[in-house]
C-alpha cells in the first residue's frame, strides 16, 4: 500500500478489514483464502445485515478486500465494469429485499 502511496489511515483501515475478514472465516493458512468471491459476499452480507453501518463503511470493506485479492494475492477482480458507478456491486443480491424494506419504513 505504501508503494501505491496510500494514506497511513487507509492502510490501517484496510488492515483492520482484512483482519475482520480472516477472523470471520476462521482462516489459519493462505490456502483458506481460496474461493474469495463467495467468502467475500458472505462476509459483506453478514456485516451489512447485522451491523447496520453506512454505505461508505461497506464500500471501504469492499475496497479493502478487493485490494487484498486483486493487488496482493492476484486472484480475482471484484467488479464488472470499467469505472465509476458500475465498477463494483455494492450490495450482495441477498441484501436487496432487506434494504428495500428498510427504505420503505424510513
Amino acid at each position: 500500500m505504501r508503494l501505491r502511496h496510500y494514506s497511513i489511515h487507509t492502510e490501517c483501515a484496510y488492515c483492520d478489514w482484512i483482519k475482520r475478514y480472516v477472523k470471520y472465516h476462521g482462516m489459519t493458512s493462505r490456502n483458506d483464502l481460496e474461493g474469495g468471491e463467495a467468502k467475500i459476499e458472505a462476509f459483506l452480507t453478514h456485516f451489512a445485515v447485522n451491523t447496520h453501518v453506512a454505505l461508505s463503511t461497506q464500500n471501504q470493506a469492499v475496497n479493502a478486500l478487493g485490494f487484498l485479492y486483486k493487488q496482493v494475492l492476484k486472484q480475482i477482480t471484484i467488479g464488472s465494469g470499467k469505472g465509476g458507478k458500475d465498477r463494483m456491486t455494492t450490495f450482495p443480491a441477498s441484501m436487496v429485499p432487506l434494504l428495500e424494506n428498510h427504505l420503505w419504513r424510513v
